[in-house]
C-alpha cells in the first residue's frame, strides 16, 4: 500500500498549479525565483518550469515571510540569510497551530449543531 501512496505523489508542478496553491500571480513566483536563490524550479529548453516539492517548500517559506508577516522582500532575504532552520521552524509551527485551530473550530461547530435549541 505505501508503495501506491508513493506513486501517486506528484513529483513536478507547473507554475500556474503553485500560483494557484498560494494565492499569487505567476509574475509573483518569476520575481521570486530571480530574488531568492533557493526557489531553482526546473525549466524545459522552452522555459517552461517545474516546481519539485522542495521549490515550493521554498516559496511557502518566502510567501510566509513576506505575505504573512508583512516582510520586505529585502527584510525577508535578510532573516533567511541570518537564520534559515529557525524562521523554517517558525513557520512550521504556525502551518501546525492553523491546523489544530481548525480542526478545533469544527470540532465547536459539531458540537453547537448538537446543542438542544440551535435547529
Amino acid at each position: 500500500m505505501g508503495l501506491k501512496k508513493d506513486k501517486d505523489v506528484k513529483i513536478y508542478s507547473s507554475i500556474s498549479e503553485v500560483a494557484q496553491l498560494f494565492g499569487v500571480n505567476e509574475s509573483t513566483l518569476r520575481f521570486w525565483e530571480k530574488e531568492f536563490d533557493i526557489i531553482n524550479p526546473r525549466k524545459t529548453a522552452k522555459g517552461t518550469r517545474f516546481y519539485t516539492k522542495e521549490d515550493i517548500d521554498a516559496v511557502r517559506l518566502i510567501y510566509h515571510l513576506v505575505k504573512e508577516r508583512g516582510l520586505t522582500l529585502a527584510g525577508a532575504k535578510q532573516k533567511l540569510k541570518d537564520n534559515k532552520d529557525t524562521v523554517i521552524r517558525q513557520e512550521d509551527i504556525i502551518n501546525r497551530l492553523k491546523a489544530i485551530r481548525e480542526e478545533l473550530n469544527k470540532l465547536k461547530e459539531a458540537f453547537d449543531a448538537l446543542q438542544p435549541g440551535n435547529e
